[in-house]
């Protein structure tokens, strides 16, 4: 019988109370009786809506039917035809404006959960699978990925699964770029990156860390004397952004990907951890984006006080709904429509405060949204000892600055077009590192699209 509730299934979590003082994941998944209740919820539309809002264009209705009936392994094939990372993007996916915006369920009541039964029939493969994948017969050709994470990686397994020998380049000790640095353990536990990961080098991709192209080795080398016919350039958007306001070299300033990485990659929350980090009594976090839900978590679960200050109001911050709400739960406190003049500092050059001044909404901007505009007289001291900038990213110019004949953006993205060709002759690139700062999913589908045009190039040259 079909399930005809105007509700999705409730997701289980831990309690707010409990989970803002550890670092477990947040959200506790689906039973099988909710995923196959929540499954019947899908009108198995024919003329499916909601594939035309993914990014990498999983056929939905199919692998959700096959959840409806049971069949959880033919609903992981099914998502695994289009998706490399489906346990990853089952949980950080923003599936609100993607998917689930356009499932007809939601015109009268919430959309089918798409993104909670993707994770479900990925999490009880990666428990209960004793096959893994095997290696496909080599084409004889080979392919070389700049970076590991979610563009390089869905780049890598789809030229994988056609036969190529696929190496990626890792510039950090460990493979899986911002899911492992950048997003926290409570959001998308590592151990689930390492199971995708896993799965990628069991189709034969192979991953070279600690190799900074452009130091250690240059594109030129990589297409000249390594062999490789074709380089995808996914190495993302790491380069972080600042106010340039007084105070920003201050002891106690850091950027989110600093901060993140510290806690992420290194591990800072662990007992005994030798990666020094402040546990600060009180915390602002300025931006109002998912990275600025993430740092501003990750300092509550240290047991600062946490403070949001965005220049703009509730309505307009870009985070997902659900991290807002997750943040609120867990008691951060929003100090919306404030812009931060300058960080304060003592006579040790220790951060001892933020000076702000209060904001309102004028006429919109290019953007559409409405430009704050600063309020007279209205500047307030914050007292915190440690201020996190969570503005935003933009690539890091080493590539650029070691490889001839790249064009790139002003800002320092790659020109790229549509399918991921850049101006250099068999370099392609895609994700972060051409868009500038986006979401996991988006960054997945530019590596996918790019591996088909890699393939196509090849096999034509």
């Amino acid at each position: 019988m079909p399930n005809m509730s105007l509700k999705k299934n409730e997701m289980p979590h831990q309690l707010p109370d409990v989970r803002n003082k550890n670092f477990d994941e947040v959200a506790l998944g689906y039973t099988e009786e909710q995923a196959i209740d929540e499954a019947k919820r899908c009108l198995n539309c024919k003329n499916k809506p909601c594939v035309g809002g993914c990014p990498v264009h999983i056929d939905i209705p199919s692998f959700i039917q096959k959840v409806a009936e049971g069949e959880f392994e033919e609903a992981y094939k099914i998502i695994t035809q289009a998706s490399s990372l489906p346990a990853v993007c089952g949980r950080v996916c923003p599936q609100e404006t993607q998917c689930e915006q356009r499932c007809v369920r939601g015109i009268k009541g919430e959309p089918v959960a798409i993104g909670r039964l993707e994770r479900y029939v990925a999490d009880r493969h990666n428990a209960l699978a004793r096959k893994t994948a095997e290696k496909p017969e080599s084409n004889g050709h080979k392919v070389a990925v700049i970076g590991s994470g979610p563009a390089g990686l869905a780049c890598a397994g789809e030229l994988a699964k056609n036969g190529y020998e696929v190496t990626v380049f890792e510039a950090l000790h460990l493979a899986g770029g911002v899911l492992v640095y950048g997003i926290p353990e409570f959001r998308l536990p590592k151990a689930i990156v390492a199971d995708e990961i896993q799965g990628l080098k069991a189709l034969g991709v192979k991953i070279e860390t600690n190799k900074v192209v452009g130091k250690t080795i240059s594109i030129d080398e990589l297409q000249g004397e390594y062999g490789y016919e074709a380089v995808f350039i996914a190495s993302g958007a790491g380069l972080p952004k600042f106010m340039n306001i007084p105070g920003e070299n201050l002891k106690g300033v850091y950027s989110a990907n600093e901060f993140l990485t510290r806690i992420n990659l290194m591990k800072a929350y662990k007992e005994g951890s030798t990666t020094p980090i402040q546990r600060a009594k009180r915390v602002a976090v300025v931006g109002g984006g998912n990275v600025a839900m993430d740092a501003a978590r990750c300092a509550k679960r240290f047991g600062s006080e946490v403070y949001i200050v965005y220049r703009r109001g509730m309505e307009e911050l870009p985070a997902r709904r659900e991290e807002v709400e997750h943040a609120k739960e867990e008691g951060i406190i929003f100090k919306t429509l404030s812009n931060p003049t300058a960080i304060l500092g003592d006579e040790n050059k220790n951060v001892c405060g933020m000076t702000c001044v209060k904001m309102e909404l004028g006429e919109p901007d290019a953007s559409g949204r409405r430009r704050p505009v600063e309020k007279p007289d209205s500047e307030f001291t914050l007292d915190v000892d440690c201020v996190i900038m969570a503005l935003g990213t933009s690539p890091n110019p080493l590539i650029k600055s070691t490889t001839d004949g790249l064009d790139t953006q002003k800002w320092g993205g790659i020109i790229a077009d549509e399918f991921g060709k850049t101006s250099r002759e068999g370099v392609y690139a895609g994700g972060d590192a051409v868009t500038g700062a986006a979401t996991v999913i988006l960054a997945m589908g530019a590596g996918k699209t790019a591996a088909k045009a890699i393939d196509e190039y090849i096999m034509n040259k």
